[in-house]
Parts: structure tokens; C-alpha cells; sequence
């Protein structure tokens, strides 16, 4: 099978597309034959090792973790949506032919043509309303945006505030805070505005032209998806009862007192990655209540192009990867 494999770290140009075996799968698994798959930043940051909001520390983690000179996984990408293949033995949940979405997330292996999955992995049916291309783009932004979201307990009236709104994670979180009766202002740049206003912002801020804290207003909760604030920097901008959320990057406490005389809270660290949370976020597709947004799509081979793109920054949403 065509694959994109990573042997080094490095630029873009580390990535190849070589022919490798096709994988087994064993009793428990499915093979998924792999119709789309997405970019997303993390996928540059991992393939260059470099993570710009971490210390000395965390790096030296990752690369006992993840390999001393190159990936260990050497085929990235972190969500694909396919059709099963073929199954093992032992699975009961999926048959062949089934459409399914499908997050590998540090299992990594969605930059080619077959991936073999556990059945119990984080794989659900495709929702019915999306191509491939449109799934392929859900797992990651989806399952962050969620969680963030859920922790803010945003009701009907709040002020929300998403900084980086234009990406994967920042266009379904916009969706999500407007489908909670929210009234939000989205934090992105000028040429992202006109899709923005399309998922339901109400307010549009441009970050190059001014800073969101330095405006005299408020909000109920503010979701960095970016990780360029700091709570301590933000406390202004918080209502009494104020929610802080970090997407990227962890929590500087700051003034403790004033946040605990005004109740505030700062919440950081990873998302909770679940078959149910993939399930959820299928349900709200199906019901109209998020879509996705796409912002060009390539063929496999052009996989250097495209973490090219993406590393430069600006994307609107999403940039899928196709099979075929």
C-alpha cells in the first residue's frame, strides 16, 4: 500500500511516500481502507519535534516517548474515515463494508491507504450526512472542542469569548457555544471573517489589529484554543463566575486572589479522547447542529505541500488529505 512515512525529524521534505506492507489485522480488529485523512498543527509540530509553548523538559519526555532522532511510529496522522476491509475473528462490532471515522490519535497511521484498528478503539460509524472528506476532519477538533466546551457550562446568554476561532478545534467550539444559546466573539484573523460570521459569531475580532484584553470587555468564559494568553493576563476580561480554558499549552495561576475573591476558574490540560465523546459528536452532526468547515483538500502524494500549508499557519478549518 502507498504510504507517507517520517523516518527523521525535520521539514516538511523528511516525508516520503514509499510503498509499505499492508497490515493484518489480528482477531480484534478491523482493517479500515482509508478514503481521507487531515493535517492538523500537532502533526507538523510531531514530524519537526518542535513544540514552541513547552520547556526543555516536556521535550525531553516527548523524546524518550516518541523516538530519540525520528518517530518511532514512522507513518503520522492522527484521524482517517474509510470503509472496513476486512475483519478478525473475534469482532462482533463492525462487518465488512461498514463506513466508519476513525481517531488514532498517538497510534498514529492515517497517512495511508489500510489502517488496522481494534474494534474497541476510538472508531464509530461515519455520520450519515457527511462525505468522507467531511468525517476524516472530526475526531481531533471535535473531541478537544467538546471538552473544553463542556467544562465552560455555558447557558443561554453567556458572554464566550474563542481565541484562534478559525481552526479545526475553533469552528466546532463556535458552533458549540452558539448552540448552548450562547452570544460569542470569535478571535482569528480578517480573512476568516467571512466564515465565521457563517457558523453564527456574533462579534469578530481581528488579533493582528488589536488584543481581545485590552478592549474593556468581559465574558463568561474564554476558550484559548491557540495557547498564546495567560489566565493571569485575562482575569480582566473575566465575569465574576468566569471561566478560563486553555486548549494548548498549561495554566499560569496568576493572581490567585482576585480569582478566587471573584470565583473564577482556569482549566488546562488534555482532552478525554472516548467512544462516547465520537459518538456525541456524531449525534450532533446528524442533527444539523455542527458542521465542518474545509478549507482545501490534496492528494496523498502532495503530503509535503501540505504540512508546507498548514505549518504556516492560516488555515480556515480544515485541510484534508485524500486517497485517491
Amino acid at each position: 500500500m502507498k504510504a507517507i512515512v517520517c523516518m527523521k525529524y525535520g521539514p516538511p521534505e523528511v516525508l516520503q511516500l514509499k510503498e509499505v506492507p499492508r497490515p493484518i489485522p489480528k482477531n480484534d480488529e478491523i482493517l479500515i481502507k482509508n478514503h481521507a485523512t487531515t493535517v492538523i498543527l500537532g502533526d507538523c509540530e510531531l514530524r519537526g519535534f518542535n513544540f514552541p509553548l513547552y520547556g526543555p523538559g516536556f521535550k525531553l519526555l516527548m523524546r524518550l516517548g516518541f523516538g530519540i532522532r525520528g518517530p518511532r511510529k514512522k507513518i503520522l496522522g492522527q484521524q482517517l474515515a474509510g470503509v472496513v476491509e476486512e475483519v478478525g475473528k473475534d469482532v462482533t462490532l463492525f462487518n465488512p463494508g461498514d463506513q466508519v471515522v476513525a481517531c488514532t490519535a498517538l497510534g498514529m497511521g492515517a497517512y495511508a491507504e489500510y489502517k488496522a484498528m481494534s474494534e474497541n478503539g476510538l472508531v464509530i460509524a461515519k455520520p450519515a450526512n457527511m462525505t468522507f472528506e467531511e468525517a476524516s476532519t472530526i475526531p481531533i477538533g471535535g473531541c478537544e472542542a467538546l471538552h473544553f466546551i463542556s467544562k465552560a457550562h455555558i447557558q443561554k446568554g453567556h458572554a464566550v469569548l474563542i481565541n484562534g476561532a478559525g481552526g479545526s478545534i475553533g469552528t466546532i467550539a463556535l458552533q458549540l457555544a452558539k448552540s448552548k444559546g450562547a452570544e460569542v466573539t470569535a478571535v482569528d484573523s480578517t480573512g476568516k471573517f467571512d466564515m465565521l460570521q457563517s457558523l453564527g459569531a456574533d462579534h469578530l475580532i481581528d488579533y493582528k489589529k488589536e488584543l481581545f484584553t485590552e478592549r474593556g470587555e468581559t465574558y463568561d468564559a474564554i476558550f484559548d484554543v491557540v495557547g498564546v494568553t495567560k489566565f493571569p493576563g485575562c482575569i480582566k476580561s473575566l465575569n465574576e463566575n468566569g471561566i478560563y480554558l486553555q486548549g494548548n499549552g498549561t495554566v499560569s495561576r496568576g493572581d490567585k486572589s482576585t480569582a478566587r475573591k471573584n470565583n473564577m476558574l482556569a482549566i488546562a490540560g488534555p482532552a478525554d479522547y472516548t467512544t462516547d465523546r465520537l459518538i456525541e459528536l456524531r449525534e450532533l452532526i446528524e442533527a444539523g447542529t455542527i458542521r465542518t468547515v474545509i478549507d482545501r483538500t490534496y492528494p496523498l502524494e502532495q503530503m509535503v505541500e501540505v504540512h508546507r500549508f498548514v505549518e504556516q499557519g492560516g488555515k480556515l478549518g480544515n485541510v484534508v488529505v485524500t486517497m485517491e
